[in-house]
């Protein structure tokens, strides 16, 4: 009698693996968000004032039924946003964009002014002895004490004198703040007048100051500042280098 033989058939299980779904749109999610979230910390400024005053008005406008179709079609109603947040922001905008206005006109102003000034200083073939800088806190006229003082002194030179009348009738066309800087080498100063160099700086500082204010310039635009030989330009060893740190430095400064 033949055996019958049993036949087992082997099943694999396999896991159940729906909850992968709603998982991936978990991650989407959270993506998004990141993605929102990352670009919100980007927005400028204007974007954000935009942005806050669209949801405002949005959140603002109120959805009322029109009684006169039954109620069947409803009708936006906007009333006006009494709150006070939307007019300083659209104040600090235009008060923004006037002070940008004042600088660009500023600046020109001084662009214009640099140029008389080198315009003055080549027709006259003073280059080697007054220079121009446009620094970041204003235009500066260097002025070599060998134009403007004898040596140890700090009394204008008579022959000097027209220049600076020049130079000073050009800085009077703008109203900015002046800086007038004296500055020596580091040659000992001998004589009674002066115990040091740094009175010898300031006292030249102040005599260019002075004769600015006689020129009709407002003294409350005006102060010096005397630095002895502690800002140079180069190092004291050569009398070239000695005669560039002898300077007296003009400054029209940046509002």
């Amino acid at each position: 009698m033949a055996k019958k033989k049993k036949h087992h058939e082997e099943h694999e299980e396999h896991m159940d693996e729906t909850w992968l779904i709603p998982y991936a749109d978990l991650l989407t999610l959270l993506l998004a968000l990141f993605i929102v979230l990352f670009s919100m910390s980007k927005i400028n400024e204007g974007k954000s004032a935009a942005m806050f005053q669209s949801l405002f008005n949005a959140f603002n406008t109120i959805s009322v039924f029109n009684t006169d179709t039954g109620g069947q079609k409803n009708t936006n109603t906007s009333y006006p946003a009494n709150a006070p947040d939307s007019q300083p922001v659209a104040a600090a905008q235009k008060n923004q964009k006037e002070d940008e206005q004042l600088n660009a006109a500023e600046e020109k102003k001084l662009q214009d002014l640099m140029k008389k000034l080198q315009t003055y200083i080549d027709n006259s073939k003073l280059n080697a002895v007054i220079s121009l800088t446009d620094l970041r806190e204003g235009i500066q006229i260097t002025l070599k004490d060998v134009i403007v003082f004898d040596s140890g002194s700090d009394r204008l030179k008579q022959t000097f004198i027209p220049t600076l009348q020049d130079i000073v009738g050009m800085i009077n066309t703008v109203d900015n703040p002046i800086v007038i800087e004296g500055h020596t080498d580091n040659q000992p100063i001998h004589n009674s007048q002066f115990a040091s160099n740094w009175e010898l700086s300031g006292a030249r500082a102040m005599s260019v100051l002075h004769y600015i204010q006689n020129q009709g310039v407002d003294p409350t635009r005006l102060r010096f500042e005397g630095y002895g030989e502690f800002k140079p330009l180069f190092p004291n060893d050569s009398a070239e280098h000695r005669e560039s740190n002898r300077r007296v430095n003009i400054i029209i400064l940046r509002k």
